[in-house]
This record gives structure tokens, sequence and C-alpha cells, in this order.
């Protein structure tokens, strides 16, 4: 369907390269504050810290009922809980996340709950426990080295199959990716916690997936099409693998909007990174990576080059 298109991904690079930028700032400057105690992100207690509570409601916990006892929480310490989520085999019980409160608070937090759902009298907590920052910060230095080596390992196999330009122009993607959630996470301040992780993860492994789709082409290519400068094969490889690009993108989104609509809280707060991760990818692997590689070489280059 696109394989006769003529637009020049590689000629327009610079117009893709400005949009990025204007992609990643926010996530930039969020990273940057960070050191100086500035805190853009919605940070959860995963690593800031605070308390973590779970009561048995003897009751279904639907939507309606997370939002009803997030309100009882807000109106017991004044702030909005992290999370409010459906927890147990049985669904009927909750877990509340909140930043640091004392003991003295937690009980009326548990009495109010109590209260609201007529409790057996002489319950207790099933957990009531406080997540120190020290975790938290063990939590984010895993993160940072889980993608670090994840990084390091996806440049040594594209460099392997490929060359080493074009495995730094897979990484470079995947840090704009990157930062592009992370740039959604401050202006939709989604809860910053152990899903980003996740999240994060998944989307190094469905970039690269794409992008080397792509290199794969090129690589083709430049044997089929050994005269012509490698920023015309990098167009026509880009183009020809467009079908491919735009299927798997929708696809795989499908799944995931249902969980973005459907899905309870935690759930969505997952699915929306995710969604912005998989669309980041399917923008760089198709208007950043191979215009990359192809700058990373230099112009007027011949495939025998």
């Amino acid at each position: 369907m696109f394989q006769n298109c003529k637009f020049s991904f590689t000629k327009h690079f610079k117009i893709f390269a400005v949009i990025s930028l204007l992609l990643v700032i926010v996530g930039i400057i969020g990273l940057v504050c960070i050191p100086f105690g500035v805190y853009l992100f919605n940070f959860d207690i995963d690593f800031l810290g605070g308390t973590t509570m779970q009561f048995e409601l003897y009751t279904d916990v639907n939507a309606d009922v997370t939002a009803n006892v997030e309100n009882i929480v807000k109106d017991v310490t004044g702030a909005a809980p992290s999370s409010v989520i459906k927890a147990g085999d049985s669904g009927t019980q909750v877990v509340i996340k909140t930043l640091e409160l004392d003991s003295e608070t937690r009980d009326q937090v548990f009495q109010a709950v109590a209260e609201a759902y007529n409790l057996p009298e002489g319950d207790q907590p099933i957990k009531s426990d406080y997540v120190s920052a020290s975790v938290g910060a063990d939590l984010r230095n895993s993160a940072i080295i889980a993608s670090a080596v994840a990084a390091v390992l996806i440049l040594l196999y594209i460099t392997i199959r490929f060359e080493f330009r074009s495995g730094i122009a897979a990484v470079i993607a995947l840090v704009h990716d990157l930062l592009v959630m992370l740039s959604m996470y401050i202006i939709f301040q989604i809860p910053f916690n152990m899903n980003f992780i996740a999240a994060a993860l998944t989307i190094l492994g469905y970039s690269i997936n794409a992008t080397i789709v792509v290199f794969d082409r090129i690589r083709e290519n430049r044997k089929l099409m050994p005269k012509e400068e490698f920023a015309s094969v990098v167009d026509h490889s880009i183009w020809q693998t467009m079908n491919r690009s735009i299927n798997t993108t929708v696809t795989t989104l499908l799944a995931i909007v249902l969980l973005l609509i459907l899905g309870v809280s935690s759930i969505r707060n997952f699915a929306l990174p995710l969604t912005i991760g998989i669309l980041a990818g399917c923008y760089s692997s198709v208007c950043l990576s191979g215009s990359i590689w192809n700058k990373l070489r230099g112009k007027g280059h011949k495939q025998h080059a």
C-alpha cells in the first residue's frame, strides 16, 4: 500500500527531531529537578515511602467502593491516597497506599472505613505497614540498573546483527520513547510506582522489535540497491515496512485500550503509559531510528562505503 510513497523521512528528519524534543522536554526537566529535591513526578509510596493498609470489607470491591474508600481516607487525613486497589482471592479486600501516617491516624482511617461498611466489631486491619524511603530508593536504583542493562544488551545485539552505528541509533530511539513516557507521567500526574518499571521494560522490548524490522529491511535493501545512497535505502525500507508497523501498533493498542476503558484505576494507571509508550515506539521506529542511523553514517554514503 505504501511502497510507492515518495515522502522522505531522512530529508525531513529535522522536523521530526523538533517534534521529539517537544515531546521529551518535560520528562528531561522532571529528571533534572529530582537531585534538587523538586519532584514534578507524582511519586507513589513505592519510591518516597509511606503507609500501606489492607482491610477486609466483606463486600465486592468495585469502582464505586474504591472511590468511596478514597474519599473516606481523604476526609480523615486531608489528602487523597496514592492508590486504592482491590485485593484478596475473593475480591473483598482493599489495599490503601498513602503518605506516611502515624498510628493514631491509621486507627482513625480504619474506624471510618469500619463504620461506612458495618465491619464486625473487633475487626482489625489485615495489614498496616510503613514503607521506608530507603526501600523506595532501592526500587528506583533497580529500575535504573534494569534499564541500563537492557540498553547495553540491545546495543550489543544490534551491533552484532547490523553495525555499531545502527546500535547507537536504536538506543537513542529507546531513550526517546522512555522520555516520552516520563513526560506523560508528569503531564497527566500518573502515580509513579512499580507499574512504571513494568511499563518501561515492556516498551523497551516492543520498540526495539519495531526498530529491528525496519533495520532488517534496510540491510536487505542495501544488497539489492548497492548504487543508491543510504538515505534513499532508508526511506524505501521504511515505506516497505509501514504496513507492518501500523498493523502491529493498532492490534496491540486494541487490547490495551480496552484495559484503559474497562479496567480499575490501578490497571488504567498501567495501561495509559503503556499506550503512550507504544505510540512513541511506533513513531520512533518509523520517523527517527532509520534517519538517525543515516545521520551517523554521514551524508551521501553509498552502500559499499
